[in-house]
């Protein structure tokens, strides 16, 4: 026989709006080919992270959202690095199941002396940016800012007319 069960009051009310962990809504990446494949799709880069995006094909047997987390030496020992990755963890528990697309897999590589200090509601303002920044269309090729500057750097051999 069971007890019956409190009501819900203080703590306890509030666990039922906070998002579940990573491990219960997102897939999380383990395969070193899924994050080489991530490798070849779009990046964003931000204050905090870099944020690579890649839409699944469609005879890939994953579904839902797929995130993997990623620290090079570069941030710092083990311990920095773990504690980015946490906080990358926490970011993509609340942001990607609101603002990720089913059917991606997103990758969140930390950034040095950037990922473990930076405030964390920054932090997930630059998943958000980088997120819609990834679902947009790319721009047409050729088309950018540089295509329509004129080259009117000087030639760094011209020949000598007497």
């Amino acid at each position: 026989m069971t007890p019956p069960e409190a009501p819900m009051t203080g703590d306890s009310a509030d666990m039922g709006k906070t998002p579940p962990a990573v491990s219960v809504c997102l897939t999380v990446l383990k395969n070193r080919s899924d994050f080489l494949r991530a490798a070849k799709a779009r990046r964003q880069g931000t204050g905090g992270m870099m944020v690579q995006a890649r839409k699944r094909q469609p005879e890939e047997a994953a579904t839902g959202v797929r995130v993997g987390f990623t620290c090079s030496k570069k941030v710092g020992n083990a311990v920095a690095r773990n504690r980015a990755k946490r906080r990358m963890r926490e970011v993509a528990r609340l942001v990607l199941p609101e603002h990720g697309l089913p059917d991606y897999d997103y990758v969140l590589i930390g950034r040095a002396e950037a990922t473990a200090q930076r405030p964390f509601d920054q932090l997930q303002g630059d998943l958000i940016y980088a997120l819609k920044r990834l679902h947009q269309p790319p721009p047409p090729r050729g088309e950018g800012d540089k295509a329509k500057r004129p080259h009117n750097r000087p030639h760094k051999w011209k020949p000598q007319t007497s």
